[in-house]
């Protein structure tokens, strides 16, 4: 059965073009968000990386004032705007290690919050697609056969070649919903599933990091260079889950 859209179009009722012009419009809004946040978060994984590899030395030896300057020459990552604000919060907060530990630990919770709201930007446009696409192809479908009954009506007969345009008409917006809902639900799933597991990697970092000012030995302020002289630097073991949790 071959199926005909052009004339499908040019015999549908206005009330069911506007339908389908709906559904158009949510499925060109879930595309778009889809390519802009695949988008994000591979390019900030990728950029995640390679600071990483950059910053650790830093970290490792306690050169904290080296490691805002890697990140700060690193634009448009989360990763690098996330440990940047904690290491600046400790390094500001004074000389009481505690305290400034708690700070960072707090502005590291604010902050994963605003990444989580700019990664999970747009993620709505799906989830309401996904639930309502099927309903608006519902209404295409109403709006069909209620032209299906005008036209029985006009003609005074109700045979299948009065209405069975009609009636193709509002069963193709009923699939046309369904075709724009499904694959809208399943990458709402799989895009949520990534993001939950970028924002769970950024924790992970964020809490490497607070771990090691905690124990380090370094302090917020002081000579930084004579610590590392004198070998007050984390354990090894320490510096490579910190470095894990960065990768």
């Amino acid at each position: 059965m071959e199926i005909n859209l052009v004339e499908l179009w040019q015999h549908m009722g206005t009330a069911v073009r506007i339908v389908v012009i709906v559904l158009s419009l949510q499925a060109l809004a879930c595309v778009t968000v889809v390519i802009d946040r695949l988008i994000v978060l591979f390019s900030s994984a990728a950029k995640a990386r390679g600071f990483a590899a950059k910053v650790q030395p830093a970290l490792e030896n306690g050169r904290y004032d080296q490691a805002i300057a890697i990140a700060g020459e690193v634009k448009g990552n989360h990763l690098a705007a996330y440990l940047s604000l904690g290491l600046k919060t400790f390094v500001r907060a004074g000389d009481d290690k505690q305290r400034a530990a708690e700070l960072t630990r707090r502005a590291l919770e604010r902050k994963g919050d605003a990444i989580s709201r700019e990664l999970n930007r747009g993620m709505n446009v799906l989830a309401s697609t996904g639930s309502t696409a099927p309903f608006v192809g519902l209404l295409g479908t109403v709006l069909g056969i209620l032209s299906a009954f005008k036209l029985i009506a006009a003609s005074g007969s109700g045979g299948i070649g009065t209405i069975g345009g009609a009636i193709s008409e509002a069963l193709v917006v009923t699939g046309y919903g369904l075709i724009v809902a499904i694959p809208s639900v399943l990458v709402f799933n799989w895009l949520s599933g990534r993001i939950a597991n970028y924002e769970s990697g950024l924790l992970n970092a964020g809490s490497e990091l607070i771990d090691r000012l905690e124990t380090d030995g370094h302090g917020p302020s002081g000579d930084q260079d004579e610590q590392h002289s004198t070998g007050s630097s984390a354990p090894a073991s320490h510096k490579a889950q910190s470095a894990s949790a960065l990768g």
